[in-house]
């Protein structure tokens, strides 16, 4: 008799651990009161949140609407969208376990899903699984998430153009993005915050992108992608192609810190733009021999990279396995401005601002290789390794080579301020010494706070909608622009 009773129950556990509602696909847009209503052993409501209590299915034809809610999500539960699914706030719509202890199992959205999120809070759930092309989220955040739903990272990329703008991701187990190495996913990640992603310290960068496929390219632009130096496997960006599929990137304007390593891209089906970003201190490996490079090439094919200021990494630029690049040409059919600064990048007592660990040639014309001072050519020469170091290694044309005043003096000045907090609420302040004027701009240029006459440490206040800034500092002698991240 026990027998029978505990076979019994153990049946009944399976059928709880297996329960799913799925909407009925008849075309109809559900809220969570509807669901509520229709099946109130999977959703209820009590104390101004939602609970859902099985797993849900949107199915083909319908629709779930999200708008200012709180929807808490029991331990294991899933919910899967194979038609149309919005979430959105004019506040804030939060989306969390049941059980902060006992994440729910995710998002998983089908092939041909259409997804959109706004203002939306995700934590503590296994991440989303976004088999779709039509993914769009935009001013959300996803922070302290596992692996459930998305095994890969917070949220992991199939195919299509997905687009994530001016989002924040923090402290997730696993990277925050990222797409399979053998998918085309030409994802637009643009105007985010990323801060200590990848807890688990697996040997991945907190952006993880595959290919781009040949219809279009990865867009990485205008992110803050800052590491937690206690994980030294974790890298800042890669944009990679391991299995053949093409690859074009664009990653620019991006400032990346305290990660293993900056930027790297593989496989010789990888070409692009690599510029205007802001690269230091991505050292927290250690070990030259296992990471970081500020920018490290392996086997791609030709990458243009320019305007980059990279600082204080174990290595400046490494290149390895036949990778080509660009760092400044005059030549017109590949001309390059260069304009690439890099100061004190090394390891060992020794100074790497470049590594051509590679037989090819590198045009590198009119980069900063020594900031701060007006390098001669000897003094060039001792920071980039290449054919005159090993002759089985390409040569390295650095020369003419620009420094001083026009590049190297104000970047010193610019690189050792800071505004603080960031991210920030309703404030900032900065450590400047001299009395400036100050504009905070929008990612379109667009100007929506001006202060002038401002002095160290001194307050500024400000209420805007949370996203990315640029703070531009003017002196008088120079002008000077960080990023703000408002939360």
């Amino acid at each position: 008799m026990k027998s029978k009773i505990f076979t019994i129950g153990f049946m009944l556990a399976l059928c709880n651990l297996s329960a799913q509602y799925s909407t009925p696909n008849t075309g109809v847009n559900w809220t969570l009161d509807d669901l509520a209503a229709a099946s109130p052993e999977t959703l209820t409501f009590e104390d101004d949140a939602y609970t859902l209590h099985q797993d849900l299915m949107v199915m083909e034809n319908d629709s779930l609407t999200l708008n200012d809610v709180v929807l808490l999500i029991a331990p294991g539960v899933e919910i899967g969208v194979k038609g149309y699914f919005k979430s959105t706030g004019d506040d804030l719509t939060v989306i969390t376990a049941e059980d902060p202890e006992n994440h729910f199992k995710g998002f998983w959205f089908y092939d041909d899903s259409e997804i959109y999120f706004k203002n939306t809070f995700i934590e503590a759930g296994g991440g989303l699984k976004v088999v779709t092309d039509n993914f769009k989220m935009y001013d959300c955040e996803v922070s302290g998430n596992s692996a459930g739903s998305s095994t890969g990272a917070a949220i992991s990329f199939s195919k299509g153009s997905p687009i994530v703008k001016d989002s924040f991701f923090f402290y997730n187990d696993k990277p925050a993005l990222s797409s399979a190495a053998n998918a085309s996913v030409s994802a637009i990640i643009e105007g985010n915050y990323f801060e200590g992603n990848h807890q688990l310290n697996g040997n991945a960068p907190q952006i993880n992108m595959g290919p781009s496929g040949a219809s279009d390219t990865i867009r990485i632009v205008n992110n803050i992608i800052i590491g937690d130096r206690s994980l030294t496997k974790v890298g800042g960006i890669s944009a990679s192609s391991l299995v053949g599929v093409e690859n074009k990137i664009l990653i620019q304007g991006n400032e990346i810190r305290d990660n293993r390593y900056g930027i790297t891209s593989m496989g010789a089906s990888s070409s692009g733009i690599i510029s205007d970003n802001l690269i230091e201190d991505n050292d927290t490996e250690g070990e030259p021999m296992l990471g970081g490079s500020g920018i490290n090439l392996l086997g791609t094919s030709l990458v243009y990279l320019s305007g980059n200021e990279i600082r204080r990494n174990l290595w400046g630029v490494t290149l390895q396995s036949n990778a080509l690049v660009n760092l400044g040409s005059d030549d017109e059919e590949d001309f390059n401005p260069g304009l690439n600064i890099f100061g004190e990048n090394g390891n060992g007592g020794v100074t790497y601002a470049l590594y051509n660990n590679t037989p090819n040639e590198v045009k590198a014309l009119h980069n900063c290789w020594i900031e701060g001072q007006q390098s001669t050519a000897g003094q060039v020469e001792d920071v980039i390794f290449h054919f005159a170091d090993d002759a089985t290694l390409g040569e390295v044309f650095y020369d003419p080579f620009e420094c001083g005043i026009d590049m190297g003096v104000a970047d010193v000045n610019k690189s050792s301020f800071r505004i603080y907090p960031n991210p920030a609420t309703d404030y900032i302040q900065t450590d400047l010494k001299e009395i400036s004027n100050v504009k905070i701009k929008d990612l379109s240029g667009r100007t929506v706070l001006e202060r002038n006459g401002l002095y160290a440490g001194e307050k500024i206040q400000f209420n805007l909608s949370k996203g990315v800034y640029l703070v531009e500092f003017n002196t008088g002698k120079e002008k000077m622009t960080r990023k703000l991240i408002v939360k």
